[in-house]
């Protein structure tokens, strides 16, 4: 973990105008400046950058964060590795709590820095024998590939000899060699020889461009076919995906992800124009994959071969993806005729062919849900409908877009001739009541005032103002929950900061806390016109000010006729306390 410290530290130093600028060009518009977005297509600039508030937000598409979210959206990068690029950026060393030992901290950076540069010295050695290796410029041309497509992946080749690398490294013996997966050591007599030998070699980049590993596709005969690094330090397979650095671009472009099954297939796809494909290494789809690719993209495409092995992993990709869904973005499931590959179909049928097919014979995750899952049962039967209900829990456990949840067990309640409630109270889904974040209870009969509008309205312009904090009181007496205890761990927050948060660093404050989806949902449904964005007016803070006011006296309203309802002999000694100090400060004149 990174201490919250150096994140308000980082904020309070990076200018989001220069972080964007880097790699979107920004004119000037007033107080803001502007661009067209760069995560949807659009003709007009509706990408809005604001230097007084440090946030971005596109009116198009709804986008918007501060300096950290821009680069974890347009690199496809995660909260840590955006702290740590936009840190280097400053010259800023980034700290980590757990981080006790800074020595063990610094070797570990110099081993990646070793591991790297050994993979680097390969992949360069690699290309160079691709140029007069025959063979190996055979395969690629009958598979259709040109030179520009080998170039862009960075293809090579790996001689058949035992110790190709002996040539090029000053030190065969060396321990990044063994570490990073590219010599072998013999456990009987500790010889060591290369991995790969006699393959065609695919580099394996992470998500800033270094590569952390290779995958070798044997020419002719030969077992394994395709031979993967081994896990290293630098390279887990269950994280990473073959061709996503040199696809982010298209992918951005294109809106999508497509995920395939192997290197050949990536490339191939490349070649015939469709560029936003990445592949798993040698693995399942697993819930890291699911959770990289929904940064990149709102649509995800899975191809899988249409046999039963391709079928298979569908099934495990669906599986993986569930705890990772997100409302508003999609996954989708083509299988390709078993007599095809991805590559195969490509070269076959064309691009257009193929897109037509992603688009128009793919299946999205909650139709495969239900289809796989009716497909052994008997629906006619209780029996049957009991069966599917079982099969059916664990899975719906899992979802973890609330949504979709609610739609794909509104489908399973159709089928098994059931209500929604009835399947919750079936698998255990009945949500416990919600508990607010004082210690105070209100009696369980108790019923919110229905203020929904006004408190988020409330908290967008608590995180666009935050000096507006300072204008406004949370009453004590109270228990907040839903978008009120939102609003009032904002406010609260401010009014003990010092000095006082922007808007950017109001926003990462909250991140993975409980107030963060609430956050990032106002900031999405509310700041869709122009004008939201702007700099307010005196009369605005007014609003807010008694805005805020108006929701304490309905919360204090609402506390009163819920203890007179009960009847002061029913009352305990801290209840007719509290009811005591609420007509107290009912008979308060208000300002305003």
């Amino acid at each position: 973990m990174i201490p919250q410290d150096f994140i308000d530290q980082l904020l309070s130093r990076v200018d989001i105008v220069d972080v964007v600028d880097r790699y979107v060009p920004l004119k000037k518009a007033g107080q803001n400046y502007m661009a067209c977005c760069p995560f949807h297509k659009e003709k007009s600039p509706s990408f809005t950058v604001s230097p007084s508030k440090q946030f971005y937000h596109c009116f198009g598409c709804g986008a918007h964060g501060s300096a950290i979210g821009f680069v974890m959206e347009y690199q496809g990068l995660n909260f840590v590795e955006a702290v740590k690029n936009l840190a280097e950026g400053l010259g800023m060393p980034v700290p980590e709590e757990r981080a006790a030992n800074p020595e063990a901290s610094r070797a570990a950076r110099e081993k990646q820095l070793s591991l790297e540069g050994a993979l680097t010295q390969a992949a360069t050695y690699y290309k160079q024998q691709l140029k007069s290796a025959v063979n190996a410029i055979g395969y690629l041309k009958g598979r259709g590939l040109t030179g520009e497509i080998a170039a862009r992946f960075g293809l090579g080749y790996a001689p058949g000899e035992w110790q190709n690398l002996a040539s090029v490294v000053s030190d065969y013996q060396s321990p990044a060699l063994l570490e990073s997966g590219l010599v072998i050591e013999a456990e009987d007599s500790g010889r060591r020889y290369d991995r790969f030998r006699d393959r065609v070699m695919f580099p394996i980049r992470n998500q800033r461009g270094a590569i952390i590993g290779f995958g070798g596709r044997v020419i002719g005969k030969g077992e394994p076919k395709y031979l993967n690094s081994p896990e290293t330090p630098l390279f887990e397979k269950g994280r990473e995906l073959y061709g996503l650095y040199e696809a982010r671009q298209a992918i951005r472009n294109a809106g999508c992800v497509l995920v395939v099954e192997g290197y050949m297939d990536v490339v191939a796809l490349a070649q015939y124009g469709v560029e936003y494909a990445v592949a798993t290494l040698g693995t399942a789809t697993t819930g890291e994959h699911v959770r990289k690719l929904l940064r990149h993209a709102d649509q995800v495409y899975f191809c899988f071969d249409g046999d039963k092995a391709g079928r298979k992993a569908a099934w495990r990709a669906l599986e993986n993806s569930l705890p990772q869904l997100v409302d508003g973005k999609a996954l989708h499931f083509l299988f390709l005729p078993q007599e095809h590959d991805p590559d195969s179909y490509i070269r076959e049928f064309g691009r257009d062919a193929f897109e037509a097919a992603l688009r128009e014979q793919s299946i999205p995750l909650s139709a495969y849900f239900t289809r796989e899952l009716t497909a052994s049962v008997d629906l006619s039967s209780p029996e049957g409908r009991a069966e599917l209900i079982k099969q059916a829990k664990p899975l719906l456990d899992q979802i973890a877009a609330p949504m979709l949840g609610y739609i794909i067990k509104k489908r399973l309640a159709e089928l098994t001739q059931m209500d929604v409630d009835e399947i919750d109270m079936l698998t255990g889904q009945a949500r416990p009541e919600r508990k607010g974040r004082r210690e105070y209870r209100l009696p369980r009969d108790s019923s919110r005032p229905a203020s929904t509008p006004m408190v988020r309205k409330q908290i967008k312009w608590a995180l666009l103002n935050p000096q507006w904090a300072h204008c406004v009181d949370v009453r004590e007496s109270q228990q907040y929950d839903g978008e009120m205890a939102t609003l009032v761990a904002i406010i609260e927050y401010i009014q003990a900061s010092d000095p006082l948060p922007n808007s950017a660093q109001l926003a990462e404050h909250f991140r993975h806390t409980e107030h963060e989806t609430m956050i990032d949902s106002v900031l999405h449904e509310s700041l869709r016109e122009p004008e939201e964005f702007a700099n307010p007016d005196e009369h605005d803070k007014e609003s807010f000010r008694l805005g805020f006011a108006r929701l304490m006296d309905r919360y204090d309203d609402e506390l009163v006729s819920t203890l007179s309802s009960k009847g002061y002999e029913h009352l305990t000694a801290e209840e007719l306390q509290l009811l005591r100090t609420l007509l107290t400060r009912r008979m308060r004149p208000t300002s305003g």
